[in-house]
């Protein structure tokens, strides 16, 4: 497909351009970038995913210029991303250090050191709230004070994998350990087929609802996938970067807060004595922040990606090359580009044939 370049209408632009500011900066209240990072947690948490870019504030920024297009936003930070040096990488984190903020199992009713609720709407009425209506910032200043001093003393709490318990029953599917590097898909093309770190990678940074709806396509028979959730925990993992110096030192850089999941499949594999010994397979997900449903998501496709199977969610070409948000709603606005020479090309042979009847 060829385009040809259209001039003439710069100053039709900039006038848009101009309407746009007006239509951000509509109203009397002005919304903080603060207020946005602090209020919309789980909206710039999906931001930073889908960009790629643990930076909250960044991510708020980009909202807020954005009037809260999710898309819009993921495309400025990530455009900003690619601005960045890139002068240390990280230590592999070890979740199993986590600084657990929730942390549940479906999979086990008693779990070492216990389920841990944490902040969820899985619990709450999905009603609407109007009491929010006459909320104020010394009423809120006041509950949160009370709150804190509640907590004082709570222990933070570090807990082993669900996963181990059946790792220790000899009941765990063994993987073939894998020392290479993680493949890095920010600056190399993503080959096919992919290893399962640029799998994982690039489902980090699909649109949520993409994922989901892949997933949910499994859950309802369109693959063979259908996991019961092992364990799943939200918290905060401390990072560190080698210290250049000297060798075998670290340095802690600060921390993030990530979701991860770990689903349960069954799985059958061929014994010595020809016959199939049943054992639990794991699908894997983690993101920024906390999305939990997408990283739900992540470890059925994780695992539906090496099943064999018909079923889109068994296609790794399909799955991997169509969730980018930011190739998927760059290919959809270039619809509204100029399409005038193609166009009218069609109708012209479509009356050519019209007067041929």
């Amino acid at each position: 497909m060829a385009y040809v370049a259209v001039t003439g209408g710069q100053k039709a632009i900039e006038e848009s351009i101009k309407l746009l500011k007006y239509y951000r900066t509509d109203g009397d209240n002005d919304l903080e970038i603060e207020a946005i990072k602090d209020k919309m947690k789980l909206l710039v948490d999906r931001v930073i995913s889908e960009a790629g870019l643990y930076a909250p504030t960044y991510a708020a920024l980009a909202l807020k210029q954005c009037e809260g297009s999710l898309e819009e936003a993921v495309f400025i930070l990530r455009a900003y991303r690619s601005t960045l040096t890139r002068n240390h990488y990280s230590k592999t984190l070890n979740s199993v250090k986590m600084r657990i903020v929730r942390r549940i199992s479906a999979a086990f009713k008693e779990i070492p050191g216990g389920q841990v609720l944490g902040p969820t709407y899985d619990y709450v009425h999905r009603l609407l709230d109007f009491g929010i209506l006459d909320e104020g910032k010394k009423e809120n200043k006041k509950w949160r004070s009370d709150y804190e001093k509640y907590q004082e003393g709570h222990e933070v709490y570090t807990f082993q994998k669900v996963s181990d318990i059946l790792k220790d029953e000899g009941l765990l599917e063994e993987v073939e350990e894998d020392s290479s590097d993680a493949f890095d898909i920010t600056l190399n093309k993503l080959p096919l087929p992919a290893p399962r770190s640029a799998r994982l990678q690039t489902m980090t940074r699909a649109d949520t609802g993409y994922v989901s709806g892949l997933a949910y396509s499994s859950l309802r028979g369109f693959g063979s996938v259908h996991p019961t959730v092992g364990e799943l925990r939200t918290g905060w993992l401390e990072v560190e970067v080698p210290y250049v110096l000297e060798e075998g030192q670290d340095i802690y850089v600060g921390e993030i807060l990530v979701t991860e999941v770990e689903s349960f499949v069954s799985a059958s594999r061929k014994t010595k004595k020809e016959h199939d010994e049943i054992k639990v397979g794991i699908g894997y997900g983690c993101v920024f922040g906390r999305n939990e449903t997408k990283a739900i998501s992540i470890s059925i496709l994780d695992r539906a990606l090496r099943t064999q199977g018909d079923a889109p969610v068994n296609d790794e070409e399909f799955v991997l090359l169509h969730g980018d948000c930011l190739e998927m709603n760059g290919f959809l606005s270039h619809l509204k580009l100029p399409h005038y020479v193609t166009f009218q090309s069609r109708l012209d042979q479509l009356r050519k044939k019209k007067e041929g009847l």
